[in-house]
């Protein structure tokens, strides 16, 4: 489990909160809401911040917030949006699809640049709870869409999907269903330059193997391609052993295999495998390594920014990753 903080600040710009208290005169949550303090306005300009639209647990319904967001903001000028908790939990019925909110709004959003959907902490809900849709249809109601992240995988949908524009996709969850990560391998990306998809573990849906990431790993798809996180997983060692070999990482500047069951055994392959001295980051932080092994992979790698913080330590044969309820 990982203790989420809500964005302060997403794209480089400020988050601008809109949720049941805003516009009030309460002390305002840390993230912007309410009266700002510099100007004295209710609101920054509509496209000088990131705008989180949310509510809170047994509060005023999503759909209310959304619809006084649309109504008092100018969307024509927003460009980062974050959609917050809108009642995703399994406990719930009868809540709102933000993403069918989203679509019935396109029009309005025609700057609409960064979507972050599931800026959900875990007091309002766990990951693993966090209850998604069909978000395929995004992708076509918002055509510019440059980065689009989701937090949660429960329940989630998406079919291949094709975009010029995209540069950025994000995945955040304790298991991270393999259809997922194979339709994300199945899509026509040209411009896709960061790719991060947190695997997860078996217990929280992450079935993915490592034949479904031989799309990414190939080098035959998403040609811009110079990130690639695939974290957070209990297969971590062989997830390792197959970046060791996988064409793609010749043309990355940064490699995440963090957070996840990394072992001496996964780090002895990477240091086998193909060169990673091109590498500006390679991110391992959360891992199982010995300390002989950490001091190899830093000797390895000179040049290179290797992130090997949280050195964790087993529980007898009990490993962890990270983040997975």
């Amino acid at each position: 489990m990982a203790i989420y903080e809500h964005l302060e600040e997403y794209v480089g710009l400020p988050v601008a909160t809109f949720n049941e208290d805003t516009g009030t005169e309460e002390e305002d949550d840390g993230r912007g809401s309410g009266v700002d303090p510099v100007s004295g306005e209710d609101f920054p300009p509509a496209g000088e911040a990131a705008w989180f639209v949310g509510t809170s647990f047994d509060e005023e319904p999503f759909g209310d917030v959304w619809a006084r967001f649309r109504e008092t903001v100018d969307t024509t000028e927003v460009t980062a949006l974050i959609i917050g908790y809108w009642g995703a939990s399994y406990e719930l019925e009868n809540v709102p699809d933000p993403v069918q909110l989203l679509i019935g709004a396109a029009a309005s959003f025609p700057k609409l640049r960064s979507l972050f959907l599931g800026d959900i902490t875990g007091e309002e809900a766990e990951i693993s709870w966090i209850e998604h849709g069909d978000i395929t249809p995004l992708f076509a109601a918002f055509p510019d869409l440059e980065r689009v992240e989701v937090r949660g995988a429960q329940g989630l949908v998406l079919d291949p999907i094709k975009s010029g524009k995209l540069k950025v996709l994000r995945f955040e969850s304790g298991g991270l269903p393999a259809r997922i990560v194979r339709a994300v391998g199945a899509s026509d990306l040209p411009n896709l330059e960061h790719l991060d998809l947190w695997l997860g573990e078996a217990n929280y849906g992450g079935d993915a193997t490592v034949a479904d990431l031989a799309p990414f790993l190939s080098g035959e798809r998403l040609p811009a391609l110079r990130h690639l996180g695939l974290e957070d997983s209990e297969i971590q060692d062989e997830v390792a052993a197959a970046v060791a070999g996988a064409p793609v990482v010749a043309r990355l500047e940064s490699l995440s295999l963090a957070m996840g069951i990394l072992t001496d055994q996964g780090a002895e392959a990477l240091l086998a495998g193909q060169p990673l001295t091109h590498l500006r980051k390679l991110d391992l932080h959360h891992h199982f390594l010995s300390d002989a092994m950490v001091e190899r992979v830093r000797a390895a790698l000179p040049g290179v920014t290797v992130d090997l913080d949280e050195q964790e330590k087993p529980d007898g044969d009990w490993h962890f990753i990270a983040v997975s309820e």
